[in-house]
């Protein structure tokens, strides 16, 4: 890692405060980058999404996709996670903490519909900011992808019938311009312009300028995030400033449901066997949200200014930082991780390191 990689926690605390600064002092610049929108996804934060992703995406051989399947443990302990707990728990953290710990301090009227925003944050799974986690972590980037694809597949299906068992509605709105538009814009395109890429760059160079090539953009794609999280602060800026408590408090549950997801998730990978390279995405996975949906889902049901809205937006605000965080721990543990004796029965025989993909 770069000296500039290695104190990114800084620049994103340094982005964070100058997000939020510049948002309250230039709320007019912002709500004209916010208004370039389509669909509820705007048009800027996805260009950022794509000089992020782009540099991971140029990893991807299709011809190797096929062989994910020997890392199926790690399949199943994503889909349960996302499916089958974190939907549920979200929704028992937003009553212990919303509805009975911090009840004295939040609005009566609105906790209903803050509770209802979080279940919406954790029904619906994230999709391309997980690509830069991933890459972070020398995650396997061909898992990260099917991981991506069959969850954007699961939540065509189950997204409605998750959210309205869980908020006890009988009909759920589900704005599908915005999940087929995000799957377009933050999957598909990319994914294409960096295929082109690779293609081109080894038929003229081989593997070594491919490699070279990604040590370039590189730079770009930490300089997008970061940029990425100023436009996110700036945004919600006189909000974060005019109600500090009540956005401090919807973050705790967010907070605790992350965690608790992505260690659930590392554990049950650990347990199985699976290489690190598989659980560590496969954590980032389970712990991550697609908020563009989740925000555009709570507006179509309670409103632009509804608890809901903002709950959905705490999310958003707190996305990136804490799976940075994530990432971190992720890393840190990697040694203990390895040490597993599960882990340690599914390494090759020569014992030189977990299975990657080529």
């Amino acid at each position: 890692m770069s000296v500039f990689e290695r104190w990114l926690s800084l620049w994103v605390a340094l982005c964070i405060i100058a997000g939020i600064l510049l948002g309250h002092f230039l709320p007019g610049l912002f709500h004209a980058i916010g208004r370039a929108e389509i669909a509820r996804i705007n048009l800027p934060v996805a260009v950022l999404v794509w000089l992020m992703i782009i540099p991971m995406l140029l990893k991807i051989d299709f011809g190797a996709l096929g062989k994910v399947r020997r890392h199926w443990r790690g399949i199943i302990v994503t889909l349960l996670v996302n499916w089958a707990v974190k939907p549920f728990s979200m929704a028992l953290l937003g009553w212990v903490f919303l509805g009975w710990l911090f009840r004295p301090y939040l609005p009566a009227d609105q906790i209903p519909a803050y509770i209802a925003g979080l279940v919406l944050l954790a029904a619906a799974p994230c999709t391309a900011m997980v690509f830069v986690w991933s890459h972070l972590c020398r995650g396997e980037p061909h898992f990260t992808l099917s991981q991506v694809a069959l969850n954007d597949s699961i939540m065509i299906l189950a997204f409605a019938p998750i959210v309205g068992l869980l908020l006890g509605l009988s009909a759920i709105t589900v704005p599908w311009e915005t999940l087929f538009l995000s799957v377009v814009l933050y999957i598909l395109v990319p994914l294409a312009i960096a295929q082109v890429m690779r293609n081109r760059v080894r038929a003229r160079r081989g593997a070594e300028g491919l490699a070279e090539l990604g040590r370039l953009l590189q730079p770009l794609s930490v300089m997008a995030l970061l940029a990425t999280i100023v436009l996110l602060f700036g945004f919600q800026g006189q909000q974060i400033v005019e109600r500090p408590l009540v956005i401090g408090l919807l973050a705790v549950p967010i907070l605790v449901q992350v965690y608790f997801n992505a260690g659930l998730a590392y554990l049950l990978n650990r347990t199985a066997g699976e290489a690190h390279c598989v659980a560590g995405p496969s954590a980032l996975i389970g712990a991550s949200n697609f908020f563009e949906l989740a925000v555009a889902t709570a507006i179509s049901l309670f409103g632009f200014d509804s608890g809901a809205a903002l709950a959905t937006v705490v999310g958003v605000l707190i996305e990136v930082p804490v799976m940075l965080s994530v990432v971190g721990i992720v890393n840190a543990t990697r040694g203990w991780y390895e040490r597993g004796a599960a882990v340690q029965r599914n390494m090759p025989r020569s014992g030189t390191g977990p299975r990657v993909l080529s």
